[in-house]
C-alpha cells in the first residue's frame, strides 16, 4: 500500500465557535465544513495547553508539553529554548520512512539555529519563529520597552522580506506550491496560520464580506474566512495532484480565542475582542473548556468513513500516534508518547481511547475523566481569576462549567484532585530528572 500523505492545517487562537460547522452564527466556513463533512468532526476534542508553544509541542510530539521540555514549573517559567532533543518531532519521525516534510507558518518552538525547523525534520521552511508578527510587516513588535520590535520572516534559515503581503496568503501559497511540487513523492505538509491570533489585520475583500458586524467581529471573521479559503485552495490542490483520497487531513486550533490586548479596543469593559469559545467559559490561558477545547477535523478519504461526529475525548497528542499507524510506521516504545492512535476507532464502530485526560498550566491545574472535569485555581483567561479554587463539572450536564459540584460530589472531586496532583507531581520528578537543553 502505498504511504499516505500528511496535511496538517493549526490555527491559532481559533475560537470554538468560530466555524459555521461548530455553529457559528455569523462566519462563513464552507471549505472547512465539506473538510468536516468528508470525515470526522470532533466535539469533545482537547489542546494539550491553553497556550501556543505547549500546544504545538504536544501535536508535533504525541507527549504532553512539559515531557517535551515545553512547559511551567510551580507556576515559574522553565523557558522555551525549543523542543527536548529526545522528543523526536513528527517530521523527525515521518522522514526515515522516505517523506518530504514542510512547515509553511508559525513555528514558535525555539529560535536558536538547533532548535528551528530545519534541525527538528523540516526539509522546508517558510515562516517565523516567534509567537506573532504583523501580518503585513512581518515585524514581531509586542512587550513594549522590554522588547525591540524585530523583522521574523525566513526561508529555511535565511531572512527574507515580503512587505505588503498578506502572511496568511503567503502561507497558502507556499502550501499549494509543495503539494504541486511534490505529488510523486509522499509528503507531510504542516500550514501553521498564524490567523487570527492578534494582531487584527485582514484584506479588504474580506473585511467586504462582514460589513454588517462590529469592528471587532468583522475582522476576526474576515481573517477566518482567509483561513477558509486558504483551506479550499490546500484540498484543490491535492485534488489536482490526485492524491486527496489518499491524503490525511486535520485541522484544528491550538487553544482558544484570545482576550489579550487589541489595541484601539482596550479599555473596554467587554473581552470578547470578536472570538467565541461557543457555550465553554474561559479564553486562551484558562484549562476551563473555553481555552482548551478546540474545534477538530480528521479526514482520510480512502480510509475515513464521512459525515462521522464523535463525542469521545481525543487531544493533540493523539495525532502523532494516529498518523504513525495510518502510515504503517512502526510505534514508538511504551511510554514514550502520551497520545493514543484514534486509527481504529475513526475507521470502525468503536470508541477512542478511553484514558483520563490531564492540564497544566501555570498555576492551574485540570483533569478529565469520562464526563467529570475539575479544575484548580482555574483562571478564565490571562488575568481574570474566578472564586473557586476547586471547580467540579458535570460535562454531560453542564458543558459550559457554571455549576460548580465539589460539595454535592465531594468524594468524586477528592478523588480526581488526588489523580491529578499525582500526575503532575510524577511531571515535576521527570523534568527535574531532565538535563536542561
Amino acid at each position: 500500500m502505498n504511504k499516505p500523505n500528511i496535511v496538517i492545517v493549526y490555527c491559532d487562537d481559533l475560537g470554538y465557535g468560530d466555524l459555521g460547522c461548530y455553529g457559528s452564527d455569523a462566519i462563513r466556513t464552507p471549505h472547512i465544513d465539506a473538510l468536516a463533512a468528508d470525515g470526522v468532526r470532533f466535539t469533545d476534542w482537547y489542546s494539550n495547553s491553553p497556550v501556543c508553544s505547549p500546544s504545538r509541542a504536544a501535536l508535533l510530539t504525541g507527549q504532553y508539553p512539559m515531557r517535551a521540555g515545553v512547559g511551567e514549573i510551580l507556576g515559574a517559567k522553565r523557558g522555551t529554548p525549543g523542543l527536548k532533543r529526545e522528543s523526536r518531532t513528527l517530521a523527525e519521525r515521518l522522514k526515515p520512512a522516505g517523506y518530504r516534510t514542510a512547515l509553511y507558518g508559525k513555528w514558535h518552538l525555539g529560535s536558536a539555529d538547533d532548535t528551528r525547523p530545519n534541525a527538528r525534520g523540516f526539509d522546508d521552511y517558510f515562516g517565523f519563529h516567534a509567537g506573532c508578527i504583523d501580518y503585513y510587516s512581518h515585524i514581531f513588535y509586542w512587550g513594549g520597552s522590554q522588547s525591540n520590535p524585530v523583522h521574523d520572516l525566513w526561508v529555511n534559515r535565511d531572512e527574507v522580506w515580503r512587505d505588503g503581503e498578506y502572511m496568511t496568503t503567503l502561507i497558502t501559497d507556499r502550501s499549494v506550491d509543495f503539494i504541486e511540487r511534490n505529488r510523486e513523492e509522499p509528503f507531510f505538509l504542516y500550514a501553521a496560520y498564524n490567523a487570527p491570533h492578534y494582531p487584527m489585520h485582514a484584506p479588504d475583500r474580506y473585511m467586504k464580506r462582514y460589513g454588517h458586524l462590529p469592528r471587532d467581529r468583522q475582522t476576526m471573521a474576515a481573517m477566518i474566512s482567509a483561513v477558509d479559503d486558504g483551506v479550499g485552495e490546500i484540498v484543490a490542490a491535492l485534488k489536482r495532484a490526485g492524491v486527496y483520497e489518499d491524503t490525511i487531513l486535520f485541522f484544528s486550533s491550538d487553544n482558544g480565542p484570545s482576550s489579550e490586548s487589541r489595541n484601539y479596543l482596550d479599555g473596554t469593559e467587554d473581552v470578547y475582542y470578536g472570538g467565541s469559545a461557543g457555550v465553554f467559559r474561559g479564553h486562551k490561558a484558562s484549562l476551563f473548556e473555553g481555552g482548551i477545547r478546540e474545534p477538530a477535523i480528521l479526514a482520510y478519504p480512502s480510509r475515513i468513513p464521512a459525515g462521522q461526529v464523535r463525542s469521545d475525548a481525543g487531544m493533540m497528542a493523539d495525532i502523532v500516534p494516529t498518523i504513525l499507524e495510518f502510515a504503517g510506521i512502526e510505534s514508538p516504545p511504551p511510554g514514550e508518547l502520551d497520545g493514543r492512535s484514534a486509527a481504529p476507532a475513526v475507521t470502525g464502530a468503536g470508541l477512542l481511547p478511553q484514558r483520563t485526560l490531564f492540564w497544566e498550566y501555570g498555576s492551574q491545574l485540570a483533569i478529565r475523566e469520562g464526563k467529570w472535569k475539575l479544575v484548580l485555581n482555574g483562571k478564565l483567561d490571562f488575568n481574570r481569576t474566578q472564586p473557586d479554587d476547586v471547580h467540579l463539572s458535570d460535562l454531560e450536564a453542564d458543558p459550559g462549567e457554571r455549576v460548580n459540584l465539589k460539595d454535592e460530589y465531594a468524594d468524586t472531586a477528592q478523588r480526581l484532585e488526588r489523580d491529578l496532583r499525582a500526575w503532575y507531581a510524577g511531571l515535576l520528578q521527570e523534568a527535574a530528572n531532565a538535563p536542561l537543553e
